[in-house]
């Protein structure tokens, strides 16, 4: 879907292989987006303001609706932002911070660029940032699933084996399987009237994976990238999307000419068909999103 804009325009996505009925997420994220727009004027603003409204919603992997890790009990969070008046901020292997978004804004004014763990736990107490709620049925529910699909045969992440998680486990707990899903980012890019663009995304992580693992959503140039030409988000299973620096590719693309929609299609085409993934974007003519399975989405452009 590709659509011609002027002004502004934002675009939202709930993760790649989520359920189509989260478009109602998905619609109320950009229009509060939209709203903030209004009322600063900038596109950055904007972008939190939209991933905020995921991070709220526990039915998206990200923020209070985060997926447990394989351990049922530990939950770890990325989230990351970039716009084009060089505020670059983002934060990995988060566990007690209820808006991890919040927290990648406020990294975008230190000296640094990302803090993970403990270093980004104390940031947070620092800044004065909420704690995470306590985790709810719903997520419990989710890791029940999860476990039950890692104790099958079927793949739960394209081309690697189940039992590849217990031969590396690294929790203090042991693996404790049932006898008998990956979960993705959500994202918002902005376009403002005033010709800057800017991305925000949150994740609450994949499961299954081993204690420590990061993604795609904070890593610059993979999970997202913001430039003078637009604005990128990816989502689905970092381990792939990584290794083509999918948001960065699709910018250089931009910036060659090609039609936005067409670049989204090609950096789909360079992922496994079997690896859930989603791209959103916008330029300085267009706004589009592209996948190979199903994903919600948002758009408002005016």
């Amino acid at each position: 879907m590709s659509i011609k804009l002027q002004g502004f325009a934002i675009v939202t996505h709930g993760g790649a292989g989520e359920p189509l009925e989260f478009t109602d997420g998905c619609e109320r994220a950009a229009q509060r987006g939209r709203e903030m727009m209004r009322e600063t004027g900038d596109a950055l603003d904007a972008a939190i303001a939209a991933v905020l409204v995921f991070e709220e919603d526990e039915r998206f992997n990200a923020g209070t609706g985060s997926v447990l890790c394989l351990d049922g009990a530990t939950i770890e969070m990325d989230a990351a932002i970039m716009d084009t008046r060089g505020r670059l901020g983002a934060v990995a292997a988060l566990r007690d911070v209820r808006n991890p978004i919040l927290l990648a804004r406020a990294i975008a004014d230190t000296p640094h660029v990302l803090l993970a763990g403990e270093g980004a736990e104390r940031f947070a107490r620092h800044m004065g940032l909420e704690r995470a709620q306590p985790i709810r049925d719903s997520q419990r529910e989710k890791h029940d699933k999860v476990l039950k699909e890692l104790a099958g045969s079927e793949p739960m992440m394209p081309g690697v084996d189940n039992r590849m998680f217990e031969r590396f486990w690294n929790y203090r707990t042991p693996l404790q399987l049932p006898p008998s899903a990956a979960h993705d980012t959500v994202g918002a890019v902005v376009r403002g009237p005033d010709g800057h663009f800017a991305v925000a995304g949150s994740t609450g992580g994949s499961a299954p994976s081993l204690l420590g693992r990061v993604g795609d959503t904070p890593i610059v140039g993979s999970g997202f990238y913001a430039g003078p030409l637009g604005a990128v988000a990816a989502t689905g299973i970092g381990e792939h999307i990584i290794r083509h620096m999918l948001a960065r590719t699709v910018y250089g693309w931009i910036e060659q000419g090609m039609p936005l929609q067409q670049a989204l299609q090609r950096a789909i085409d360079l992922i496994d068909k079997d690896a859930d993934t989603g791209l959103i974007a916008v330029t300085k003519t267009e706004a589009a999103s592209c996948s190979n399975t199903h994903m919600p989405t948002g758009t408002i452009v005016e």
